[in-house]
């Protein structure tokens, strides 16, 4: 196999981010079951809540500890090491006799199902210097679309058959995906040969080695991290209440409109390739302050706030998808450390904007909330606005 040497294929592309969407998915198979869970052990909804917090937990441990270890190890060995523990993470969550049991199932789970976050550096690792990009971007969507399919398959498998019936159905999908991960993905020697401690310890160095880091991760964190989480959480308080009312199902339906980010990020990664990625960073950010201002005044009517996701969604994806293409065109040798990094301060964001979304949805409701998510967008803006600045003056 050459494309390690010559650039991916499109077709690998694709298989890579379908496995990068299965495994961020595996986060998400709980969420909308929580109340039936915690039903079923004779728990409480806020004992249940604690099932997604083990989750995110054992996850963040993941991105810090395995995830670095893309930079040193061959990826097509340590991508199955990974996944096959996650098919026995997903069969002790289905076997799970207790809530106690469960919750560290899934904080298991969380720690190795950490796969998608090795395919994107590797995915850059693989393609030339002017397709990266888009090679990015069809990474990227794959990992959009898993965690919207997620909810709402978990849903419909949970009233067809029980709740334990989806982590089954996702070990087997996960078993035969590391098979064909180790069959078809080429092998690709690491790019860099230090020790362990040295590189975790890169990880929180990378924004002092790569200064360009710094509003890259700023844009990112209050675009995806503050305003998305804010947008997304706000929803489902808005339409689980008067006057919609929607179940969980309805509500992950309605979800479906942010597949617009995952379908045209594919096509969005080649701004950056063509040059035009701060060009295109600006308006998308701008998109996001815009849309979200339009939300908070759209709240009454589902096809606005459908309308709404969609083109929220796509600005979230257009930044998501140039913030990690320039990412990786800072170093050819780092990138899983500065994925990680990346990851990483997601986290923390994301954290920070599903703290707000509960408070601002008490101070004010739905308007609160969308005004919030516009505020962290044109906060965006002006970080984006000041490197603009900075880079004229430079040049």
């Amino acid at each position: 196999m050459n494309e390690n040497s010559q650039g991916i294929s499109t077709r690998l592309a694709v298989l890579l981010s379908v496995a990068a969407g299965l495994a961020i998915g595996n986060l998400y198979w709980a969420q909308p079951l929580l109340s039936v869970i915690a039903s079923e052990f004779g728990a409480s909804a806020s004992q249940g809540g604690f099932l997604v917090t083990a989750t995110q937990i054992g996850y963040a441990l993941g991105i810090l500890l395995l995830v670095p270890l893309g930079d040193i190890l061959e990826r097509r060995g340590l991508l199955a090491g990974v996944m096959l523990a996650t098919v026995l993470a997903l069969l002790s969550c289905a076997a799970a006799p207790s809530l106690s049991l469960l919750a560290l199932a899934l904080a298991c789970l969380g720690f190795v199902t950490v796969s998608g976050q090795i395919i994107m550096p590797l995915a850059g690792d693989l393609a030339d210097v002017d397709s990266r990009g888009r090679i990015v971007g069809i990474v990227a969507s794959g990992i959009t679309a898993g965690i919207l399919f997620s909810r709402m398959l978990s849903g419909l498998a949970a009233q067809l058959w029980g709740w334990r019936a989806i982590y089954m159905m996702a070990a087997v999908m996960n078993l035969a995906m590391a098979a064909i991960i180790r069959w078809r993905v080429p092998t690709v020697p690491a790019r860099s040969h230090v020790a362990y401690r040295e590189l975790l310890a890169g990880v929180f160095t990378a924004v002092k080695r790569h200064p360009a880091m710094r509003s890259i991760l700023l844009k990112q964190g209050m675009i995806f991290g503050i305003a998305f989480n804010l947008f997304w959480t706000a929803l489902t308080f808005l339409l689980s209440k008067e006057p919609f009312s929607y179940g969980t199902f309805q509500i992950g339906l309605v979800s479906l409109s942010g597949l617009t980010g995952a379908v045209a990020g594919v096509k969005l990664g080649k701004l950056q390739d063509k040059g035009l990625g701060r060009q295109g960073m600006g308006w998308f950010i701008v998109m996001s302050a815009a849309s979200m201002a339009a939300a908070a005044f759209m709240g009454g009517s589902i096809l606005a706030i459908v309308l709404v996701a969609a083109v929220f969604s796509l600005a979230v994806q257009g930044v998501g998808i140039l913030s990690q293409a320039q990412l990786f065109a800072l170093s050819d040798t780092e990138r899983s450390r500065l994925n990680t990094a990346f990851v990483v301060s997601n986290f923390i964001c994301s954290a920070a904007g599903s703290f707000l979304a509960a408070t601002l949805w008490n101070v004010g409701g739905w308007q609160s909330v969308t005004l919030g998510a516009a505020a962290a967008s044109l906060a965006a803006f002006m970080v984006h606005w000041k490197e603009a600045i900075i880079g004229r003056e430079i040049a």
